[in-house]
């Protein structure tokens, strides 16, 4: 696949575009209010691999706890406003690493002229975040929704590129997946801006993970993205393994292990799906880019999965050890998961 080429943006110590990894993003689901919960929860996504973080700023309190958040807090920190412009104007003092900005609910010229300033002023990015349930009933009220929310961000763009603000990331979120990718479509041939993509508000985890899953990997597949956040109803680093699942299942990044397992069938004569449970909780532990495969044929398994740096292959009462499809040892059926994770750190 080929990337598109698009200007690069740098969001506190990472570079978001160009030819930088595509970045993985995450939003706390705490009370912005309550500092050291908000701490906690942003170095726990740090620790799950998060690279952005975004925080809710409702209110103006919660614009005056974003001062300390950043203080203890390594990880690139993000704004997200709505309605009032008198809070990015207060996160900027705070000093936050970037802004989202809704332009269906900031769409004065002036409010959003004075955030742009400020902006500028200290070289801070905005996202121009537009979300199809969010647009105004009265901009374009004739047009399809998608038209809309391309049109939304063209015009948003406009203004800032006539205040000579080009520090700019775009997101066109909707829930409806086909909706999602045509505006991005749309608009990636139209600016030379970094796209975040997400599917908005996209469910709780199993439902979740495959509407984002459909809808982003088809736009990374095209080469369209340089920035995801996938939205669950989840914990937060729950969206953070899906968006590097998504990644790794289209080569684009690599970290953590990759499972491969088999689905078990009639054929197997041990609990496949029990083994392959246990083996994916205790690889959550390991951050290194191993590739692990649990299979249920003993004359298939290596051969199916010959590309996994370790597998098992499991018959009854015994089964095959594996690196690169080659038998190394069997082990008795008690000592799968220990004999297989013994390998697995043993991997460099």
């Amino acid at each position: 696949m080929t990337r598109r080429t698009s200007v690069p943006v740098r969001v506190g110590k990472i570079w978001i575009g160009g030819d930088a990894p595509i970045a993985v993003q995450s939003m706390t689901k705490t009370d912005t209010r309550d500092v050291p919960a908000t701490i906690a929860q942003i170095e726990q996504l740090e620790d799950c691999g998060c690279e952005v973080v975004r925080v809710a700023v409702p209110d103006r309190e919660a614009t005056e706890s974003l001062a300390a958040i950043k203080r203890s807090v390594s990880l690139p920190l993000i704004a997200d406003i709505h309605f009032d412009y008198r809070l990015a104007l207060a996160a900027l003092q705070s000093g936050v690493d970037g802004l989202r900005l809704n332009p269906g609910n900031i769409g004065d010229e002036e409010q959003v002229s004075r955030v742009v300033a400020a902006a500028k002023e200290r070289e801070v990015p905005i996202r121009i975040g537009v979300n199809a349930g969010s647009l105004p009933a009265s901009f374009q009220p004739d047009a399809p929704p998608v038209e809309r929310m391309v049109n939304m961000a063209l015009e948003q763009i406009k203004l800032m590129e006539g205040l000579d603000f080009n520090l700019i990331k775009v997101s066109l979120k909707a829930f409806d997946v086909p909706s999602t990718i045509q505006a991005y479509e749309v608009i990636a041939d139209r600016i030379p801006y970094p796209l975040h993509l997400g599917i908005t508000e996209a469910g709780l985890p199993r439902a979740g993970a495959i509407r984002s899953a459909v809808g982003i990997g088809i736009l990374l597949y095209q080469g369209i993205g340089d920035t995801i956040r996938i939205s669950l109803s989840a914990h937060p680093c729950e969206e953070v393994f899906v968006a590097y699942e998504i990644l790794k299942s289209l080569g684009l990044r690599e970290r953590g292990p990759t499972m491969v397992s088999c689905p078990s069938c009639g054929r197997a004569e041990v609990d496949i799906i029990g083994l392959a449970e246990a083996v994916s909780k205790r690889l959550e532990e390991i951050s290194k880019p191993v590739k692990v495969a649990v299979m249920g044929c003993v004359v298939n398994g290596p051969g199916e999965a010959r590309d996994a740096d370790v597998g098992i292959a499991c018959g009854k009462g015994k089964g095959a050890i594996f690196r690169q499809g080659r038998i190394i040892r069997t082990v008795d059926e008690k000592d799968f998961l220990e004999a297989l994770m013994a390998e697995v750190t043993e991997i460099d």
